[in-house]
This record gives structure tokens, C-alpha cells and sequence, in this order.
């Protein structure tokens, strides 16, 4: 049975680690303190950084592979043959996908910029002296024909009385068969 004392203070968690640096910085600590020109794999950039630092917390594997990625996606690292690497501050900009935007001549000043047109298709002009009339409906094809099914009309009645003939039978009906001449004549 629990005391009351146990009750109203539950165990605290453990302390976190005490003052480990952020993931980015022990990340680029690690790979300048091995300096490897082909770059460092994940495993050795593990172990370095269990050296360096000692008690981690446990789910240090998993917070490690997340920054790797976020670092490797913003530029911050490279990823060449499983290895990570940092950028070459003289390699030019790696460029995005896509064609390149056309440069922009420069205008001279005291330009005056209009507005960029907006999309679509201006509307027609209006007369202003014609008279207001109700829009009309468009078919919004070339055939002439509104959209949609067409209405249900309700069959006109019979002028006269047809004659019943027997209901037919299920099924497919059987096969006539020809008449077969004798044969010796």
C-alpha cells in the first residue's frame, strides 16, 4: 500500500544530462575534431560523439539521425557516399530544380510601376446607355444544348387499348427446328 506522502509527491524524472550542447553543434564539433576529407559515416560520428561527451541521453540514436537530416536538408551538410561532409564555402550555390528566372533589366528612375494585370479574362464592355436586361443562361458548350440530363416527362396515356399477349415464360426461348423431308424419294 502507498502512504499518503507517496502519494501527493510522485517520483521525479531523471535529470537531464548535464549541460550537453545542441545536436547541430556536436554534429560539426565531431566531424572538425576527425577531419576526414572523404567525410565521416553516421556509426563514426556516433562513436566520436559518445567519447566527447560521455553519458547521453537514451534516445540519443534517434534525435541524431533527425538533425542529420534537417542539417542535410538545409545545406548545412552534405551527403556523399554515406558519408556527411561539410559544404565547401568556395563551391558555387547548388541550384534548385527547374529552369532559372530570367534576370530582371533594371528601369531607370522615376519610373512608374503599374500594377501586374490580373488573371484572367476581362469582361466584356458595357454600354452605358443600354438598357439593363436579365442575364441569360449560356450553354457552356458550342452545341447549343444546356448541361445535365435532360427532365423526365411523364408518357402521354394510350389512345387505344393494345392487345395482352401471354406473359412470356423465364428464360431463353428453344430453338425452332426445320421441318426434315423424307429421304428416298
Amino acid at each position: 500500500m502507498a502512504t499518503a506522502d507517496q502519494l501527493n509527491n510522485p517520483p521525479q524524472p531523471p535529470p537531464p544530462a548535464p549541460s550537453l550542447p545542441h545536436y547541430p553543434e556536436m554534429i560539426m564539433s565531431a566531424i572538425d575534431a576527425l577531419n576526414d576529407k572523404n567525410g565521416v559515416s553516421k556509426s563514426v560520428l556516433t562513436k566520436q560523439i559518445e567519447s566527447t561527451y560521455g553519458d547521453l541521453p537514451p534516445a540519443f540514436t534517434t534525435l541524431l539521425t533527425h538533425h542529420l537530416d534537417v542539417m542535410k536538408q538545409t545545406g548545412q551538410l552534405l551527403f556523399v557516399k554515406n558519408n556527411y561532409m561539410k559544404p565547401d564555402p568556395n563551391a558555387p550555390p547548388k541550384r534548385g530544380r527547374g529552369r532559372p528566372p530570367k534576370p530582371k533589366v533594371p528601369l531607370p528612375p522615376g519610373t512608374v510601376v503599374s500594377p501586374p494585370r490580373p488573371r484572367g479574362r476581362p469582361p466584356k464592355s458595357r454600354d452605358p446607355f443600354a438598357p439593363i436586361s436579365q442575364p441569360k443562361k449560356k450553354p457552356s458548350s458550342g452545341s447549343g444544348r444546356p448541361r445535365g440530363r435532360p427532365p423526365k416527362y411523364p408518357k402521354p396515356a394510350p389512345t387505344s387499348v393494345p392487345v395482352a399477349s401471354p406473359p412470356r415464360g423465364r428464360g431463353r426461348p428453344p430453338k425452332i427446328k426445320p421441318a426434315v423431308a423424307p429421304v428416298g424419294c
